[in-house]
């Protein structure tokens, strides 16, 4: 599926209940990704705080044909972009940029938005690290999240 740009084969939305199972199914083929969601029990919560998300209109899901391949929380209150993920097969044609563009649109344009991210050095973080800079994120402080160790990228809006 690579090499063509699909995006505009991609609808991308706030998510809805009816999304639900789809956006789960989803995100167990990504969760090894995710430090937080190794085991079913924390599957579970992540599905609790995607129901809330939905309900609060922080949702954001990227489809394709009825089938979820991407998707965005995010947090109105904390201004933060607290999970993103695309599907492999889809990554590099402008969804997770959409999702995000959405995302802003819905956030006070004068706030700093903060989102964590792998380390630099960490495999996992090269796709991430480079898209949070495309946008205008810049690095900022380390931490950890869920014992990772991770670090805090700003997109300044003021």
């Amino acid at each position: 599926m690579r090499g063509y740009n699909m995006i505009n084969d991609i609808n991308v939305k706030f998510a809805a209940l009816d999304d639900l199972y789809s956006w789960m199914k989803f995100i167990r083929l990504v969760s090894w990704n995710f430090p937080g969601l190794e085991t079913e029990e924390l599957l579970m919560d992540y599905q609790e705080t995607v129901i809330k998300n939905i309900n609060r209109n922080s949702a954001i899901c990227a489809k394709n044909r009825g089938k979820v391949v991407g998707v965005l929380l995010f947090s109105v209150k904390r201004s933060m972009l607290c999970c993103m993920a695309v599907h492999p097969n889809y990554r590099r044609n402008g969804i997770a940029t959409k999702m995000i563009d959405l995302m802003l649109a819905q956030l006070p344009n004068n706030c700093d938005i903060v989102v964590m991210t792998f380390r630099e050095g960490d495999e996992k973080g090269i796709a991430p690290r480079a898209l949070y800079k495309k946008v205008g994120f810049t690095e900022d402080e380390f931490c950890y999240d869920f014992g990772y160790p991770q670090q805090k990228f700003i997109l300044h809006r003021k």
